[in-house]
C-alpha cells in the first residue's frame, strides 16, 4: 500500500501548505481516518446518461465505494465512498449571471478534483463563482466524514464531519465539525464548529451558534480516528441495508418506482414504504416504513424512517427524518436531524423551512405551526419559539434582530425570497412538477435512463487500491 500512502502524504503537505497562517496541519486527520485496506475493498461507479455530457478522466487516484455522474477529473486524489454528482453542470451555451453581467459558457462545466482526500463526501451543483462559470474545482482539500461541497469551488480548504459548504467559493479555509456556510465567498477564514452562517453581502446575515455541550452529544471528533456521537450511531446502525444493494450492478429504473419516479438501485427502501409519484430517492438513502408523497425526494445519505412526508417535500442531502409527519412543501435542510420516536412524534406544518444543520430531538411531542422557519436545536415545544418564527415576520426584519441565540442584520425579505427560489429550483430540478411532458424533466425521471458501470481498483501488487487511469468519453 506504498502507492497509497505516498499519495496520501502528499495531499497532507498541500493541504496543510495552503493552511499553513491557520497553523492547521491535517497530517493528523487524513492518515488513520480510513483503513488502507478498505481503500482497495470497494469498486467505485459512473453513470452514463443521455442527458449529461460524458467525460470522466481518473489519474493516480483511489476512487473506493465512489459514484460519479456527469463530467469530472479526479487526479492524484482519494475519494472514499463519495458522491460526485455532476447532474447539474452548466452545458455550453448557458448562461450565468455575475457582477451585472451575463456570462455565456464556452464549454461544458467540469467537476475537477485534484490532490484532496473526500471521505463519504457529497459533491453537487454547480460551481457558484463567477470567475470559473466552466470549473467546479476541488484543489488540495481535504473533506472528513459526510460533508457537503454544494456548488462550492474550493482550494486549500479543510472541512470537519458533517460540515457544509453551500454555494460559497472558499480559499485557505478551515470548517470545524457540523459548520455550515452559504456565504458567497470566503477567504482566510476559521469557522467555529457548529456555527451557521448565512450571508448575502450587503443584503442580509443569519448567525447561530450551538452550545459546544450540546454539540458534544452529536458529533464528537478527534483527529485520526473516525468520528463518535449519535449522528455517527444512526448512520452505523442501518449501513448494513446498503450491502445488498452494492453487491451487483444494477439494471432498470429501481424496485417500486411509480410513473415519473426514480428509486436508485444503491438505495436501501425496505417493502413497508411506499413512493408517490415524481418522487426522487438518491443513491445511498435510507427508507424504512417511509410515505413519501408525490414530488418529494430523499437526497444522498439521508434517512428517512416511519415518517410521511406529504408531498413535494425536500429532503436535503444528509438530512434525516424519524418519526415525523412532514406537510406539504417542507424544506428540511443540509445535514439536518429530525429525531422523533414512537411517543414524541414531530410534525411540521406545511410551507415550513428547516435551515441547514438544525437539530430536532424530541423529548416530548413537537409541533411547528405551517409557515414557519426553524433552526437550532429543540428538543420540546417550550424551545419552539427561541428557535424558530413565522416567515411573515422575518420578511418584514429590516435592521437587527435577535431571537434566542440566533442574530439575523438585514433584509428580512431578502432572505425568505432567496430560500422560496431555491426551493423552487430544487423541486423543479428534481422533477416534482412532471407532467408527462418532456419539457419539465427532472433526475426523477432522467434518472430512470441512467445505466452502471463499475471501475474495479488493483486488487494487489504495487497498484494495490489505486485505479488504472481512465478516460471515458461518448463516441465520436
Amino acid at each position: 500500500m506504498r502507492q497509497i500512502q505516498a499519495l496520501i502524504d502528499g495531499v497532507a503537505d498541500m493541504v496543510s501548505v495552503n493552511l499553513r497562517e491557520h497553523d492547521f496541519a491535517v497530517d493528523e486527520h487524513v492518515q488513520n481516518c480510513v483503513p488502507l485496506e478498505k481503500l482497495a475493498k470497494f469498486y467505485a461507479f459512473y453513470g452514463l446518461s443521455p442527458h449529461y455530457p460524458l467525460h470522466f478522466y481518473f489519474h493516480q487516484s483511489v476512487l473506493a465505494g465512489s459514484y460519479f455522474v456527469g463530467m469530472c477529473t479526479v487526479e492524484r486524489s482519494i475519494l472514499y465512498k463519495s458522491d460526485i454528482r455532476g447532474d447539474e453542470l452548466r452545458v455550453k451555451g448557458g448562461k450565468m449571471g455575475a457582477g451585472g453581467r451575463v456570462l455565456a459558457l464556452q464549454d461544458d462545466e467540469k467537476i475537477h478534483i485534484k490532490n484532496s482526500f473526500l471521505v463519504k463526501t457529497l459533491v453537487h451543483s454547480n460551481s457558484h463563482d463567477p470567475e470559473n462559470p466552466e470549473l467546479f474545482h476541488i484543489y488540495n482539500t481535504v473533506a472528513m466524514h459526510f460533508s457537503n461541497i454544494h456548488g462550492s469551488s474550493v482550494r486549500g480548504v479543510f472541512l470537519g464531519p458533517f460540515a457544509t459548504l453551500d454555494q460559497t467559493t472558499a480559499h485557505d479555509c478551515v470548517l470545524g465539525p457540523y459548520a455550515y456556510v452559504n456565504a458567497k465567498e470566503i477567504r482566510h477564514a476559521s469557522v467555529p464548529a457548529g456555527h451557521i452562517q448565512v450571508k448575502s453581502p450587503e443584503r442580509y446575515e443569519f448567525h447561530y451558534q450551538y452550545p459546544a455541550e450540546v454539540l458534544a452529544r452529536y458529533i464528537q471528533y478527534v483527529p485520526g480516528k473516525v468520528p463518535r456521537g449519535i449522528f455517527m450511531v444512526l448512520s452505523d446502525r442501518f449501513k448494513q441495508g446498503f450491502q445488498e444493494a452494492f453487491k451487483f450492478v444494477p439494471l432498470g429504473k429501481g424496485a417500486g418506482a411509480p410513473t415519473g419516479s426514480f428509486v436508485s438501485p444503491y438505495a436501501a427502501v425496505d417493502a413497508e414504504s411506499s413512493i408517490g409519484e415524481n418522487v426522487l430517492v438518491a443513491q445511498r438513502a435510507y427508507l424504512s416504513k417511509a410515505r413519501m408523497g408525490g414530488g418529494s425526494n430523499a437526497q444522498e445519505s439521508c434517512f428517512i424512517i416511519d415518517s410521511e412526508l406529504e408531498g413535494r417535500n425536500i429532503t436535503a442531502h444528509g438530512a434525516n427524518v424519524i418519526h415525523a409527519k412532514l406537510g406539504q412543501k417542507v424544506f428540511v435542510g443540509f445535514n439536518s436531524f429530525l429525531n422523533g420516536s414512537n411517543g414524541n412524534p414531530i410534525v411540521v406544518g406545511k410551507n415550513s423551512i428547516v435551515v441547514p444543520h438544525t437539530i430536532i430531538d424530541a423529548k416530548e411531542p413537537i409541533v411547528i405551526p405551517p409557515e414557519h422557519i426553524v433552526w437550532g436545536f429543540i428538543e420540546r415545544q417550550s424551545d419552539i419559539p427561541r428557535q424558530s418564527a413565522p416567515i411573515e415576520e422575518l420578511r418584514k426584519i429590516s435592521g437587527e434582530a435577535r431571537i434566542g441565540d440566533m442574530t439575523f442584520t438585514g433584509d428580512g425579505g431578502a432572505f425568505v425570497a432567496e430560500f422560496a427560489d431555491r426551493i423552487e429550483h430544487i423541486l423543479e430540478a428534481n422533477g416534482a412538477y412532471f407532467d408527462g411532458a418532456s419539457g419539465n424533466r427532472g433526475h426523477a425521471q432522467k434518472g430512470q435512463d441512467i445505466a452502471y458501470n463499475i471501475i474495479q481498483p488493483f486488487p494487489k501488487g504495487a497498484f494495490r487500491g489505486l485505479c488504472p487511469t481512465l478516460d471515458i468519453r461518448a463516441p465520436q
